[in-house]
């Protein structure tokens, strides 16, 4: 049986709010609508972990932090760890990468036999979280609220000089599979930073959300005091004492954000338009690492379980999936076992490795009785948070807060929390239950705290003395590119034409 072709799009900090089926109606993204009218559409998706390196290292190996040891952007991503790169390249694929995946350590690979960028973000151990020191805010590294009163136009960023890189390389890429020179099947995953801030958009893209209804969110800052722990701790960890926020600043920010999806689109347009016009066939899936509070209730960015910051856009396209809406809760750990499944592959080879469940099942019409699962030990926290979202209900679970019950069929904005409500006392009893079979908070949060203490100490001795960067480096061949005297001209001018000549 011939394997199928894969083409991972993959998008950084979309909240998923705004795909409930495909891109909201609002949102000025035609192609990603075109993908959705034929795709499995996932609407209620998790990230394993609302933060870029968690959430990435659990999307590429279907494995929770807890089973990682990737829990905060400077972890690193061990190489005896199985991704789907690895079992689709041990099946007989060539895996690429094109863009970003925050791997941390000295493998920048994981699986991928071609990488055609660097990443856009540092590969080492220098953005450490030290629960050491609570309340320590690392200000070179830490977000804060810049981002939101620095919103407005550009014409270029360093995240859009990066991003146009990373469809530049996936377009140049897929030409160059058309060509055939390669017959193994491929699995493709472009990868972009945008629309994770700074919030930052081209004119062209800004001025389509001049009179957008949606430039303000629907929860409008509570104020620090009536924040529940761990929100408070985010606001502390992005400075808002330092920054006066307008709404004015909010308006701007949402809009540049909106913005930035449109230019997305642009982008996964161009790609899907080569695909199209090489006749390449290919299953395609789109899926963020995690969202953006964009605002709501007066947070930003993500780091908490929060369905703007946890939820993601998951779509595939395949030709044995149906085009339909699945209001199931999954998880992005699901899509290793998935592409595994899709492409062939014996699934006992991948089930040993993974926390996920192969979606295909559901996207015909089975169900789901595994709570989807979440974990958070990054900034602004000071002990790991869990959470689980099974059926309607969202539990959550810190040694140092007050547990968090929410419905979100009745309250879809989780400004209740009914974990002290003695009418659901029995649903909070056995979903802590079934957060602690799952979850020994106390021995997680003491690898969390090794791990930290052990980076430390690495991170500044290999600071002493010559530096050796374990930033990825792209590989250039100048001299096996265009036309070289070693070549034939008749075979070059042939061989890189796609149809070929008569």
């Amino acid at each position: 049986m011939t394997k199928p072709n894969i083409l991972i799009l993959m998008v950084d900090q979309l909240n998923g709010t705004l795909f409930p089926d495909g891109p909201a109606d609002w949102l000025h993204a035609p192609n990603l609508r075109k993908l959705a009218d034929r795709s499995t559409r996932f609407a209620n998706a998790y990230t394993a972990s609302p933060l870029c390196a968690p959430g990435r290292a659990s999307f590429m190996s279907g494995q929770l932090p807890s089973r990682t040891g990737v829990y905060d952007n400077a972890a690193e991503f061990r190489s005896d760890i199985p991704t789907y790169a690895h079992h689709l390249r041990r099946a007989g694929y060539y895996t690429c990468l094109s863009g970003k995946m925050h791997f941390v350590g000295p493998d920048q690979m994981h699986g991928f036999e071609d990488r055609l960028t660097t990443d856009i973000y540092p590969a080492d151990f220098g953005w450490t979280p030290d629960y050491r020191k609570p309340g320590e805010r690392i200000d070179w590294w830490y977000h804060n609220m810049g981002s939101v009163t620095g919103a407005g136009v550009a014409e270029i960023s360093n995240q859009m000089e990066y991003d146009d890189e990373v469809a530049y390389n996936a377009k140049a890429k897929l030409y160059d599979l058309a060509r055939g020179k390669d017959h193994r099947p491929w699995c493709l995953t472009v990868s972009f930073t945008h629309p994770h801030d700074p919030y930052v958009a081209r004119r062209k893209y800004w001025d389509l959300y001049e009179d957008c209804e949606y430039l303000l969110p629907k929860v409008p800052d509570l104020g620090y005091e009536n924040q529940d722990p761990h929100s408070k701790r985010i606001f502390d960890a992005n400075d808002w004492r330092s920054f006066d926020i307008t709404e004015e600043d909010i308006r701007k920010s949402r809009r540049a954000y909106f913005a930035n999806i449109s230019y997305l689109d642009d982008k996964i347009g161009e790609i899907l338009e080569v695909l199209e016009t090489t006749r390449q066939e290919a299953i395609i899936l789109f899926v963020s690492d995690h969202g953006d509070m964009l605002g709501e209730r007066g947070l930003w960015f993500k780091m908490n379980f929060f369905e703007g910051s946890a939820r993601v856009p998951l779509m595939i396209s395949a030709p044995n999936l149906p085009a339909t809406r699945i209001d199931a809760p999954v998880s992005t750990i699901d899509v290793t076992p998935t592409l595994g499944a899709l492409a062939g592959v014996d699934m006992a080879e991948i089930a040993p490795w993974t926390d996920g469940e192969d979606l295909v099942p559901l996207a015909k019409g089975g169900e789901r009785s595994a709570p989807v699962r979440m974990e958070y030990a990054a900034e602004a926290s000071y002990a790991p948070l869990v959470s689980l979202r099974y059926g309607k209900w969202k539990y959550t679970r810190c040694a140092l807060d007050p547990d968090q019950l929410f419905n979100l069929e009745t309250d879809p904005q989780e400004l209740h929390n009914l974990a002290e409500s003695p009418e659901h006392a029995g649903t909070l009893q056995t979903l802590r239950a079934k957060s602690q079979a799952y979850w020994n908070l106390d021995d997680l949060d003491a690898d969390i705290r090794a791990s930290q203490a052990r980076r430390w100490v690495v991170y500044e001795a290999l600071r002493q003395g010559g530096y050796y960067p374990w930033d990825y480096q792209p590989l250039q061949k100048a001299s096996e590119r265009y036309m070289r005297n070693h070549m034939d001209l008749n075979t070059v001018e042939e061989s890189q034409r796609y149809p070929r000549g008569e």
